[in-house]
């Protein structure tokens, strides 16, 4: 049997090939790329937030699906979760440094399309 271009990059170890079903990095681009997991990169790109403030800056998300993504993101190691022993307790979430170099472009690909469908340039 002929050895694929994904069989010998995987075995190199040199670079993930997302295309390959069992490379790891293809769950990251997953969660990143999921429906709400860019909206929650963005909306932690200035400052950590509490779980509510997260659910309350993105507009339409259920509380389920926000925890869903939030613990993929956790998982992935793109953000932190910090929990204070109060009652009820309160969690907190804010971006690690491999979450900031991921939503650089997101936050950058952002920008580019409000400026360009801001009123000002309509027309």
């Amino acid at each position: 049997m002929k050895e694929g271009v994904q069989d010998r990059q995987a075995e190199a170890g040199k670079r993930y090939d997302v295309f390959h079903t069992d490379c790891p990095a293809r769950d990251v681009v997953d969660h990143v790329t999921s429906r709400w997991g860019v909206w929650v990169l963005i909306s932690l790109r200035s400052n950590s937030l509490r779980f509510y403030e997260l659910r309350d800056s993105i507009r339409g998300i259920s509380e389920k699906m926000l925890a869903q993504t939030l613990r993929g993101l956790v998982q992935d190691g793109l953000i932190w979760r910090e929990v204070e022993p109060t009652t009820p307790p309160q969690v907190t979430y804010g971006l690690t440094e491999f979450g900031r170099d991921v939503g650089e472009p997101l936050t950058e690909l952002f920008d580019r399309i409000t400026l360009r469908l801001s009123p000002h340039s309509a027309g």
